[in-house]
């Protein structure tokens, strides 16, 4: 679980600007996105050209 502690003198915009930037760095949206049951078109044609990308690149 990702927590962000407010210093002293701190606001929240910078706040909020440093939890989006460790929500981001621990991989919880990806995550959040590879389990949802519906995929969209777009997103199913960008996983499969980046599955596409990896496979060219490994052989």
């Amino acid at each position: 679980m990702t927590q962000v502690v407010l210093g002293e003198n701190e606001g929240i915009d910078s706040a909020l600007r440093r939890f989006k930037r460790q929500v981001s760095k621990a991989g919880i949206l990806a995550d959040l996105r590879s389990h949802r049951h519906f995929e969209t078109p777009l997103e199913k044609r960008k996983r499969k050209e980046t599955l596409a990308r990896r496979n060219r690149r490994y052989r």
